[in-house]
Parts: C-alpha cells; structure tokens; sequence
C-alpha cells in the first residue's frame, strides 16, 4: 500500500533501479578488447598469465588494486529524498 502520493510499488521500483544502475555500472567496468603488454598507469610488464585469465586487462595487478580501492567508495545515488523535501 502506498502512501501519499506514491503509487503501488513505489518503493520496489526504487530498489530495482538501484540495483539495475549498479549491475551496469560494473558491467562498464569489465575490461574489453586486447590486452595490454603493458600496464596503462605504471607501463609495468603485465604478466602474461594475467593477460590469458582477464582478456583485455589494462592494468597491472597493483594499479587494479587502487582503482578498485577508489571505486568501492562510490555510494550511488540516494533516490528516496527526505521526509523534509517531501513535505514542502
């Protein structure tokens, strides 16, 4: 039951776009194309095991590492909004 001016599974849609916004946002991710000798960030060899087991690795494992340290921050988008902006 909705409330207010909320349709019926209001709330379930929500959750669904979330989830929807964060399956392509990591789908976007995904490495594509060749593989690099080389790393983008540090020009580092990347060792051809690497290469073999991600097809299109651009970067080497340590430089993953900090990008995926800097990407697991990300906290996406709040799309409830507050009681407080609802009511004016």
């Amino acid at each position: 039951m909705a409330g207010g001016f909320a349709k019926d599974g209001a709330v379930q849609d929500q959750i669904d776009a979330t989830i929807e916004d964060a399956i392509k946002r990591a789908r976007d991710q995904l490495p594509r194309g060749q593989s690099l000798s080389h790393c983008a960030e540090c020009e580092k060899e990347i060792p051809s095991a690497r290469r073999e087991a991600v097809p299109g690795v651009r970067l080497c494992v340590g430089c993953q590492a900090e990008r995926d340290k800097e990407t697991a921050n990300f906290s996406g988008y709040n799309r409830r909004g507050s009681k407080d902006s609802q009511l004016r």
